[in-house]
């Protein structure tokens, strides 16, 4: 069985260190494998002595190299950590990117704000033209009707004396300046009478006039109320139809 350690490297050792142990520890194990035969005697006591000599200094020497080794280590260290550190962001740096989040730090300085964009120059509005009649046609009359409009026809009829024979400029006027609760549904139906004579017959809403107008009775919603005596009268809910004819001026 030898004497011969198996070579244990440790971290901090250097490679030319760990050369120098294994030529050393070949030259011991040599050595002591000579001092066995008779007529080497005195060479195997003088080969100890120079070898542990030697052994010595080389561990000296690795102890040396293996701490020059870790020194350099420690400053490759702290040259790679000064290096992963990063340095502060400037004011534009922190400005030139994006926000991250809700929550993202705002920049030190503020961006000047953009010049503000010039307004698109609005389009023209459509010209309105009133259509070519050809000579000797009749004069177009444009009809719009609501039904089942819940209010008595008397009291339609109230609001559309008011407006018969006017412009639709004029008769706009009128319903907006009426209190009666029906003077709304006459005004939808002046609106709806001339989108009809716009989109349906190429007129124009300005140059109409209402030519007639008029409420016709409706069907009669029946209702009864508990009355004295156990008796039961009759509650008519009347409704009424409303009609509007527009033409063109002459």
């Amino acid at each position: 069985m030898s004497d011969e350690t198996p070579d244990i490297e440790t971290p901090s050792d250097s490679e030319d260190a760990q050369k120098k142990r294994r030529v050393l520890r070949r030259i011991k194990a040599s050595a002591s494998e000579g001092a066995s035969a008779p007529e080497a005697g005195s060479r195997a006591s003088g080969a100890d002595a120079t070898s542990d000599a030697e052994l010595a200094d080389a561990d000296a020497d690795a102890d040396a190299d293996a701490g020059d080794s870790a020194e350099v280590a420690a400053a490759e260290d702290v040259d790679a950590q000064a290096e992963e550190k990063p340095e502060p962001e400037t004011a534009e740096e922190a400005a030139e990117k994006p926000n991250r989040g809700r929550w993202a730090a705002k920049p030190a300085a503020e961006k000047t704000p953009a010049a503000p964009a010039k307004p698109a120059a609005p389009k023209p509005a459509p010209s309105r033209r009133r259509a070519a009649r050809e000579p000797g046609a009749p004069i177009p009359v444009v009809r719009a009707q609501a039904k089942y409009v819940r209010s008595s026809p008397r009291k339609a009829r109230l609001v559309c004396d008011h407006i018969r024979g006017k412009t639709v400029e004029e008769a706009r006027a009128i319903l907006a300046h009426t209190p009666r609760a029906v003077a709304r549904d006459w005004s939808k139906l002046l609106e709806s009478a001339v989108a009809n004579a716009e989109h349906n017959h190429e007129l124009v809403g300005e140059d109409l006039y209402v030519k007639s107008v008029h409420a016709d009775d409706g069907p009669t919603i029946k209702r009864f109320r508990p009355r004295a005596m156990g008796r039961a009268t009759k509650i008519r809910k009347r409704t009424s139809h409303l009609t509007i004819l527009l033409t063109p001026k002459e």
